[in-house]
């Protein structure tokens, strides 16, 4: 990738300023891209260079950038258009009533998205929606919908829509390109202590200043993060705490288990050097069908069961209990009388993804266990200080939490079915 990108007759754009992700933003022609970053990290100014060199490369094909409110427009998006046009040379016209810079080369249309029924009549060939997590959702869903629609400008056209913000806790974000991605997106991340260079002294400390350690994980480093109240399991981090390892056939499989009826749980785990959550088992209707995909997935591993206590009472069966069940399936069961006080589960699991000396002893593969992951990245504490059970997000938490607190606390306390 060249430090330098000639764009125009009359000037060129030195990347050498730029970090890596910025560039990797710029040269990316994938259907949807997007940048998520920490404030002042650079994002708006790769949205704006890719806006230059897509409409050199593809000259008179309409480009449109949408940003949360006219003000924006006026405040961030003008003045930085003109600053790069003037240092590259390119003559332009900016008409303020229409919103819209016109060049020798085309046009670059700015609209807000405060008012969607406004994103009609019109058609463009590349799209740039920024600051989108702090649209409200109500207005988000139908200007993203609208935008679309103007995508629209040839057939021989792309037509590709990027993506910019800040990270907002889970909000559009990471549903589009983390938790829905495919071969058409791709997701860069930006840092704002990698912008430093171009930063006015003490803007990095005056952050540190205003948010927590927590906050910054999102206003600095551009992570996705529970921003809504201190998340139950806040040690987890899914790059700190991934792993690539897969199981493989022969493997002897730890099982947390989560009883639910229409909604059972498991979280399959193997233990190396740490223990590493390989897979995981969701909306499994009762015990006898969570066992049977058991049975189907890993027919040649040997299965140690870890289930919630509460199964050896309850029966989804009219004459077994659910331990009872898992039983007759063959599986070894490791069970304690009684299930451990939720605080003292959680404190495990948070002490097991990194204790306070920085050691790691719970890894959890992120492409095998999507939602596993979500479920810890987004649970909630209540206003009691307790984890929220509202949301869903307590399954699989607890499946696995019943697995990694009998293997740190199993003492006198359990019994056995082998």
């Amino acid at each position: 990738m060249s430090e330098i990108i000639f764009i125009s007759a009359k000037g060129n754009l030195n990347l050498s300023r730029l970090h890596e992700n910025q560039k990797k933003y710029i040269h990316s022609r994938a259907l949807n891209s997007g940048i998520v970053g920490g404030y002042q990290s650079g994002k708006s100014l790769s949205a704006v260079v890719k806006c230059i060199t897509t409409m050199l490369e593809n000259p008179f094909v309409p480009i449109a950038y949408y940003l949360p409110t006219y003000s924006k427009i006026v405040d961030m998006l003008i003045p930085k258009f003109k600053d790069l046009f003037e240092t590259l040379g390119i003559n332009y016209t900016v008409n303020l009533k229409d919103s819209k810079f016109i060049t020798d080369y085309g046009e670059i249309w700015m609209r807000s998205m405060d008012n969607p029924d406004s994103i009609v009549s019109y058609s463009v060939g590349y799209s740039v929606i920024d600051e989108i997590d702090v649209l409200h959702n109500n207005k988000r869903i139908e200007a993203v919908r609208r935008i679309s629609g103007r995508n629209s400008y040839k057939k021989n056209t792309k037509n590709c829509i990027d993506f910019v913000s800040t990270p907002e806790g889970f909000g559009f974000m990471y549903g589009f390109f983390e938790k829905n991605n495919n071969e058409n997106k791709k997701l860069f991340q930006l840092n704002t202590l990698d912008n430093a260079v171009n930063l006015g002294d003490g803007y990095i400390d005056g952050l540190k200043a205003m948010y927590d350690e927590h906050q910054l994980k999102a206003y600095i480093y551009g992570e996705f993060i529970n921003l809504q109240n201190k998340p139950t399991y806040y040690n987890f981090d899914r790059k700190i705490n991934n792993s690539n390892e897969e199981l493989k056939e022969h493997d002897h499989l730890h099982i947390g288990i989560d009883f639910n009826i229409g909604n059972m749980s498991a979280v399959i785990h193997i233990i190396k050097r740490q223990i590493i959550a390989v897979d995981e088992i969701t909306k499994a209707y009762d015990t006898d069908e969570l066992c049977n995909i058991i049975k189907q997935r890993y027919p040649k591993n040997r299965i140690f069961v870890y289930p919630d206590a509460s199964g050896r009472q309850r029966q989804t069966n009219a004459d077994r209990t659910d331990i009872e069940i898992l039983a007759q399936y063959g599986f070894i069961i490791r069970a304690r009388m009684t299930n451990p006080f939720v605080s003292d589960r959680v404190k495990v699991v948070n002490r097991m993804f990194r204790d306070g000396k920085g050691t790691i002893s719970y890894l959890i593969n992120v492409k095998k266990c999507p939602e596993y992951v979500e479920a810890l990245e987004r649970q909630n504490n209540d206003k009691n200080g307790v984890p929220d059970k509202t949301s869903g997000f307590d399954h699989l938490t607890e499946a696995g939490g019943y697995f990694v607190y009998y293997n740190n606390n199993n003492k006198n306390l359990s019994f056995n079915y082998q």
